[in-house]
């Protein structure tokens, strides 16, 4: 009984069985079995005792006739015949050991640890399989040179199973009862938990897997997912390597049910391998495909229904046409499974083109809206626009919102985004989340105000050079679409347009923030970058005045680029904007009338002179000017002279003040050797006439001994600042007009011999460097920025704050402020941060010192 005891708790050696019951007699050989029949089933034989001997006798027989030899079963043993099997395990079955197994498995034991299925299932469990089937596994699941490792372990079960099962099968259960036969087929569900959880979980798994996606490659037509080449759907439904998988997978999955491997944990590695497999497919066959119209969807849903469900139609078949599901669960497939798994096969799609949405807005056009179709008909489900939002805003942070990238970059992708979401989702509710982070970056870029405006007033007829100016030319183009600046759901004042009769409640996932015009375009979502419109208004005018000063009397773009700005910020904000322009256009009628009357094609000694025109500017309404201060030649300065004269007649309350740095000249130099004839900027005219010959005409280069300048002599002469007189000398330099002889020293290049024009000349080189010099200097421009204008009123109250720190010694910071108010006659119009930041700069040029509480001057 203690080795009952024990046995029960830590199981049996694997190499011993377990004994028979200790009253057992010695009953001797087989032979003496077979001859000596005992009727086991008559009750009038004895009393107790003898019952007991009974009991023992059979039970003896019993467990002698179910003992397995305890030899190993291999691959090797499963590819053998029936009848080598038969002969090996399967003992003779004689009548007298059908009544012991009939008797044993149908009375009540008198010892209650005696139940012949629950020892039988011990020694085929815990011995047998365990010391004798278990290695044979384990060496079939290491065989890396077998196809097909996990068939030979299919084999070695069937074997053993069938070795296990085939005395209840054939010997016991047909000559018991119902209620006993209940009892004996437990032992095959308690066999079939034995191999489920013997087997390693890990490699029984991926073989299975490995078996269902190769199979599945091979009867979807993905047998090419690897790389062989073949285009996608080209398999024959009934060609010899189908009808092979259907077999191959039809034998496979009636094998795993037939050993109790088909259940939930089957089931589960052939969902999750089609799930890849689908993934795989849509993947390589719609991945890249945005055409439209799209009929990606279409032909998905066709390939789920007609291939995907077939092949999952026949797998559950084979699991429900196999011994009775462990789970209890019905396995038919409806209608509305296969609308469930093309509805998945819609998500997963979605999942791709979110992934790909970044690259279709980069290169949005009509051809690539395709992709946004079918995003569309995933954006139903709640769950999916939230995913969308979340996954395409860290590509952007990732990808676009970077230093790396360039504002006219950010800008394209935010243009392509407005229009990729329009189609996306009209309501806008998406755009809005999207576009936070990009126009919040946008918000702390310098140029972002100046590029947004140089592309409305950029030429939609030039084709464009670069993406640069592709960009640029977009946001012209937008700004021409005038149907789509009608009025918004909202007021400029924040409050509801209470007559608009097609007011529409915001939609349920919109923000609290959320804001959606009625007709939103790209212009206005860039223009509402910034929460304050004078931003865009005075760079508007910077970058108008720019153009109206530096073109020629045609400005149809400027004209209609203001008016349909009008539509947007009304007449009022662009008011000195209209002025600028009516400045431009009047004169033209004021140049003509002037030169008329006094007569400026003749210089005073009736001889032809120069051309002068001049842009007459009300400098009220104007951006601050450029004021560069230099020397003219004489005689522009004569014609300077009478033309205010006769400025002064025609407008006899105005007088005109002269800003040479802002014009352009048209200069003709005839050398030697050739004639040069560019259009330069005024002080680069004023330089190059000055090495003019005093005994020469006016403007006119005349074939004389090459003049010779210095920077000093220039800087001098001209009275002009040295960056002009080097930028100037720069240009003609790479002109091959002059030539720099010795550092800082200049002459003119009046011939031009083969080695100069040569590439390896000195010349030549020194024109190609200058040129490039030239060209990638900025361009002085005609409206003085920001800071510029701030920096010269800081310079001005700068003799303020030294007066004061003189006279009263340290103060700080608010102080100074307040004197300034007090003492400036027209006021201080800055704050505490901008008199900060100056005087910082102050303290790192040495005039000022920070200490004591205050700013102390240094002398």
């Amino acid at each position: 009984m203690n080795a009952r005891i024990f046995a029960s708790v830590f199981g049996s050696l694997v190499h011993e069985s377990i004994p028979t019951p200790s009253a057992t007699p010695v009953l001797g050989s087989n032979e003496f079995e077979e001859s000596n029949e005992i009727d086991w089933t008559n009750s009038e034989i004895g009393g107790k005792a003898e019952e007991q001997i009974r009991w023992n006798q059979a039970w003896h027989v019993a467990t002698t006739f179910l003992t397995l030899p305890y030899e190993p079963i291999t691959a090797h043993h499963a590819s053998q015949s029936e009848e080598a099997l038969r002969g090996k395990w399967l003992k003779p079955c004689t009548p007298n050991v059908l009544k012991a197994l009939s008797f044993v498995a149908s009375r009540i034991s008198p010892i209650p640890d005696d139940d012949i299925f629950l020892w039988y299932f011990q020694e085929i469990g815990n011995r047998h399989y365990v010391g004798c089937v278990m290695p044979g596994i384990l060496e079939a699941l290491e065989d890396k040179q077998h196809p097909n490792p996990l068939l030979n372990v299919l084999r070695i079960l069937q074997v053993a199973q069938a070795i296990y099962l085939h005395p209840l099968k054939h010997h016991i259960l047909p000559f018991l009862d119902q209620s006993a036969k209940r009892k004996g087929t437990k032992i095959r569900e308690r066999l079939h938990s034995l191999i489920a959880e013997s087997l390693p979980h890990k490699s029984y798994v991926e073989l299975l897997g490995s078996f269902f996606h190769t199979q599945g490659c091979i009867r979807l037509g993905l047998s090419d997912i690897d790389g062989a080449g073949n285009d996608i759907g080209d398999t024959p439904s009934e060609s010899p390597a189908i009808v092979g998988a259907r077999q191959q997978t039809t034998m496979m999955i009636q094998g795993l049910q037939n050993v109790g491997l088909g259940g939930p944990q089957a089931q589960r590695v052939f969902a999750e391998i089609m799930y890849s497999l689908l993934n795989a497919h849509i993947k390589r066959a719609f991945a890249g495909r945005w055409a439209s119209p799209s009929t990606v969807i279409k032909q998905l849903q066709d390939w789920v229904e007609n291939r995907f469900a077939r092949y999952v139609v026949e797998v559950l078949t084979c699991l429900k046409d196999g011994p009775a599901d462990e789970c209890g669960e019905k396995l038919d497939v409806s209608h509305a499974d296969v609308e469930r798994w093309q509805e998945m096969s819609i998500n997963s799609l979605g999942v791709l083109r979110t992934s790909e949405l970044f690259d279709v807005i980069i290169g949005w056009d009509q051809d690539s809206s395709g992709a946004i179709e079918d995003l569309k008909q995933v954006l139903v489900y709640t769950h999916a626009r939230q995913n969308l939002t979340f996954f395409f805003s860290r590509v952007l942070l990732h990808r676009l919102l970077q230093p790396g990238a360039s504002t006219i970059e950010i800008i394209q992708v935010y243009i392509s985004t407005i229009r990729a979401f329009a189609v996306l989702d009209p309501k806008g509710v998406l755009l809005d989340r999207i576009a936070r982070p990009i126009r919040r970056y946008l918000r702390e870029r310098e140029d972002t105000v100046s590029i947004i405006v140089k592309g409305l007033l950029a030429d939609t007829d030039d084709e464009p050079s670069n993406t640069d100016a592709l960009v640029l030319g977009e946001l012209a183009t937008e700004l021409n679409k005038i149907g789509d600046v009608a009025g918004d759901d909202v007021r400029p004042d924040g409050h509801l347009d209470w007559d608009d009769m097609s007011w529409m409640p915001d939609p349920v996932d919109a923000g609290p923030e959320y804001q959606k015009s009625k007709n939103s375009d790209v212009i206005g979502s860039l223009i509402s970058l910034f929460d304050n419109r004078d931003i865009f208004i005075k760079e508007f005018q910077k970058v108008m005045g720019e153009r109206l000063l530096k073109r020629e009397f045609d400005f149809e773009k400027e004209t209609r680029v203001l008016e349909l700005l009008k539509f947007r910020f009304g007449e009022a904000q662009l008011q000195a904007c209209e002025v600028m322009l009516r400045d431009v256009l009047d004169s033209r009628r004021v140049d003509s009338a002037i030169r008329e009357d006094e007569l400026l094609h003749l210089d005073e000694q009736k001889q032809p002179a120069p051309e002068l025109h001049a842009r007459i500017l009300s400098h009220l309404f104007w951006p601050s000017l450029v004021s560069e201060s230099f020397s003219v030649p004489r005689e522009i300065t004569a014609l300077q002279h009478r033309y205010s004269n006769g400025f002064e007649s025609l407008k006899q309350t105005r007088k005109l003040t002269w800003l040479d740095a802002l014009g352009q000249v048209t200069v003709q130099l005839d050398l030697e050797d050739r004639v040069v004839t560019e259009e330069v900027q005024t002080w680069q005219a004023s330089v190059i006439y000055a090495f003019q010959q005093s005994d020469t005409a006016p403007f006119v280069m005349q074939p004389l001994d090459p003049s010779t300048k210095t920077v000093q002599q220039l800087m001098a002469d001209l009275s002009m600042d040295e960056p002009l007189v080097r930028n100037a000398l720069t240009f003609w330099v790479g002109k091959l007009v002059l030539k720099e002889v010795t550092p800082d020293t200049y002459t003119v290049l009046e011939t031009l011999s083969d080695d100069d024009l040569s590439a390896e000349g000195s010349t030549a080189q020194a024109a190609i460097a200058a040129a490039a010099d030239v060209a990638t200097s900025a361009t002085a421009p005609a409206i003085r920025s920001e800071e510029d204008v701030t920096k010269e009123k800081m310079d001005v109250f700068w003799q303020f704050v030294v007066g004061m720190l003189t006279n009263q010694g340290t103060m700080p910071l608010g102080r100074i402020v307040m004197m300034l108010k007090l003492v400036v006659p027209t006021g201080f119009p800055f704050g505490n941060e901008e008199l900060k930041e100056f005087l910082e700069g102050k303290v790192q040029e040495g005039r000022l010192e920070v200490g004591g509480g205050g700013y102390k001057i240094l002398h």
